[in-house]
């Protein structure tokens, strides 16, 4: 019950509270409307609530949104529920809420407390005189083993039982008998002293302050000796812990070992699986087994079983591949452009496909089921005003980002736009020396990426690889600005007015920053 009442927003949590409910919303002034309120009833203001937080509270924003429009009705003050009321601190943006909550969840403070926690809910001050001493009894009922509903022959009793479990929970098993250790910290003392980040333009053009990895461009010198010996352009990076991986266009990787490539895009229109040390074709497969009228322009492998191509018929082969026999079979096709398919990714932690096509639509699909999601930027009027050119999957959020000509596109895994910007009209302080009056046409953006710090880290990034040559990197912050009419393409930051009946003068948004 204490699940679905935070999550009554999204399905189907939204249907489990109704059945626990009878069929209907609970009071308004009882149902989970403010995060402050939550906090005052379990923490001060009421002793028999006891609620604790979920880990939704700490990795999807999407639950503080009502996004389906449920009527959950009117409090008796007169106030409708709506979205969830945020903290101050949260600029009335869920994503925000989440990374500044994730942010103190990994904080050094909670990591010094949270043996106690685990001593409270699973540890030695769960049952007998600890605690009591500590504070920490329920009702009888809330123990495990202490109810067993199916030797209860009254049914009006056992009804009252089993709802009145299902309304406040139980106590998890007791898994420890002793004080739990104390989590060791990493001691910041160890840490080099760096050199001074670079200073970063927003796209009003005031300068601002760049927490990125990058810093002084002197401070980075190449290696003496190059990573590997390509006889072409680098199509792919694989980074491990220890060394890089890299491998010519039309090449991709095979995970989880990476000692392993796919290759396409021969004279032969052939598809090929090589060794990565030898560059050695370990397999052939000719033409006549792909489909006929076109040829790959992209592939993405997400597993060492699945291998998913697309080209210039504008379909989405999905592969299933035995690798020690070298078997390779058609699992599905996969239809939903118009035109040539000119961009693929795809992510195993969250089980999507991204797809980008000449046509400018852009496609989520299902990993598992190999079915249609749902399409990013609408349909016939799109977001994406010229064809896709690249897409990639952050796999710690789900966010995805996407660019045709000059623009970037960031959107939640849901569909949600977050942020976009034209990278053509952005002004740098760097000491580096780019070529603003370059057209349109010599600076499209043609590939990019995800940094991969620790999930809602503030600090992760995007870098963009446009046709001028340069490498740009961008961060995504929360600002607070005036909403300015405009149709143009060229719009800076995605405001998201989520409170209906707040001013139209102001919103949050989040915004992509040229570092």
């Amino acid at each position: 019950m204490i699940v679905s009442s935070y999550l009554v927003r999204i399905e189907p949590f939204t249907q489990h509270f109704l059945r626990l409910q009878g069929g209907h919303f609970d009071l308004a002034d009882r149902m989970f409307h403010s995060i402050g309120d939550a906090w005052l009833s379990a923490s001060k203001n009421n002793m028999a609530d006891l609620k604790e937080l979920i880990p939704e509270f700490f990795y999807l924003p999407e639950f503080l949104i009502n996004s389906n429009r449920y009527d959950f009705g009117c409090k008796q003050n007169g106030v409708r529920l709506n979205n969830v009321i945020l903290p101050p601190w949260a600029k009335d943006d869920p994503r925000e809420f989440i990374r500044i909550h994730r942010s103190a969840l990994e904080s050094d403070f909670v990591s010094a407390h949270l043996h106690e926690w685990i001593d409270l809910i699973f540890g030695f001050k769960q049952k007998g005189p600890n605690a009591v001493e500590a504070v920490n009894v329920f009702h009888h009922l809330f123990y495990e083993g202490n109810a067993d509903i199916y030797n209860i022959d009254d049914p009006l009793k056992k009804n009252a039982t089993i709802g009145f479990i299902n309304n406040f929970g139980q106590v998890p098993m007791q898994l420890f008998k002793k004080p739990h250790p104390m989590k060791k910290t990493f001691n910041n003392s160890l840490i080099l002293s760096l050199p001074p980040l670079l200073s970063s333009v927003n796209l009003s053009g005031s300068s601002g302050s760049g927490k990125v990895f990058i810093h002084n461009l002197e401070y980075l010198k190449p290696m003496m000796n190059p990573i590997k010996e390509l006889k072409g352009a680098v199509g792919q990076i694989i980074q491990q812990e220890k060394t890089f991986l890299a491998v010519e266009q039309n090449k991709v990787l095979i995970p989880p070992l990476y000692n392993r490539y796919v290759a396409w895009g021969f004279a032969d229109h052939s598809f090929r699986i090589g060794l990565y040390e030898s560059d050695r074709a370990l397999y052939v497969w000719e033409s006549e087994l792909f489909p006929p009228n076109g040829e790959i322009l992209c592939t993405t492998v997400p597993n060492s079983r699945i291998i998913i191509t697309a080209g210039t018929n504008s379909v989405i082969y999905v592969w299933r591949v035995k690798l020690k026999t070298f078997a390779l079979t058609l699992h599905q096709k996969l239809y939903g452009h118009t035109e040539a398919v000119t961009c693929l990714a795809s992510s195993s932690a969250y089980g999507i496909v991204v797809s980008g096509s000449r046509d400018k639509s852009c496609i989520i699909w299902d990993l598992n089921r190999f079915v249609f999601i749902r399409q990013l930027g609408g349909g016939l009027d799109s977001l994406h005003k010229s064809p896709i050119a690249a897409a990639a999957i952050n796999d710690l959020t789900g966010d995805i980002a996407t660019c045709c000509s000059t623009m970037l596109y960031v959107w939640s895994i849901n569909g949600d736009l977050i942020a976009q910007v034209n990278t053509l009209n952005v002004n740098s302080s760097m000491n580096v020396a780019i070529n603003f009056t370059a057209s349109q046409n010599s600076s499209q953006i043609l590939c990019l990426a995800f940094s991969t710090y620790n999930e809602w880290d503030a600090n992760n990034v995007i870098l963009t690889g446009s046709s001028d040559g340069v490498v740009k990197i961008w961060s995504l912050r929360f600002v607070q600005e005036q909403i300015a009419s405009s149709n143009g393409e060229d719009t800076n930051s995605f405001n998201d007015n989520r409170d209906e009946n707040s001013s139209s003068s102001s919103s949050t948004s989040e915004e992509l920053k040229n570092s």
